[in-house]
């Protein structure tokens, strides 16, 4: 258990001896319903959230801004603007952000899904809610060359608008740690990108 993130070697023994003391039959359901979570949930066809279903609850509700596409690098951003309450537009989760020192490339992420959706005509905006690091910049620019390229961006003849959130978000910090009164300022106050 102490390989688990935030897991150290304490919790992972107070964790170990907890279990212990539960009788055979909680353990087992505890084991079947981790076995069921890792085989019922898959990322979203659309967008790369979690869902038990091949289209996030996200994705397929109608009250959204279909239109209006946040880009993220991960879940737990996501699930940080979700928390808000305040964006209704939708999401793609890249799963992580271009980092040579680490040797992950555009090919490593999902770049070209994002792409493809740009170019099937049914987004108005796509924003950048990437980290406000070294990566994430480096990827805000990448996209923004890849869209540019394929008819969006801020001097294109097309409608797509590439924005990014408000630096009320601290260079360097992560989305994920933003506090939601951030989070909301930041997707109020999004300005256009500028590489």
């Amino acid at each position: 258990m102490a390989s688990l993130p935030g897991v150290g070697r304490r919790t992972a023994l107070r964790l170990v001896l907890h279990m212990l003391r539960r009788t055979d039959d909680d353990v087992r359901r505890f084991a079947e319903s981790l076995v069921a979570m890792r085989e019922g949930v898959r990322g979203c066809e659309i967008c790369g959230n979690l869902s038990e279903d091949s289209i996030c609850n996200i994705c397929s509700a109608p009250g959204r801004e279909e239109h209006v596409v946040a880009v993220v690098e991960d879940l737990r951003d996501l699930l940080a603007i979700e928390g808000t309450g305040h964006f209704r537009g939708r999401y793609h989760v890249l799963g992580g952000v271009i980092s040579p020192m680490d040797g992950v490339g555009p090919g490593d992420l999902r770049i070209d899904d994002l792409v493809a959706r740009v170019a099937a005509g049914d987004i108005k905006e796509i924003i950048f809610a990437l980290p406000t690091t070294m990566e994430g910049d480096t990827t805000a620019f990448y996209l923004n060359k890849r869209f540019s390229g394929a008819g969006a961006g801020p001097d294109a003849e097309s409608e797509v608008r590439v924005t990014s959130i408000a630096r009320g978000v601290a260079v360097g910090d992560e989305i994920q740690y933003a506090d939601d009164l951030t989070l909301i300022r930041s997707f109020q106050q999004r300005t256009p990108y500028q590489a």
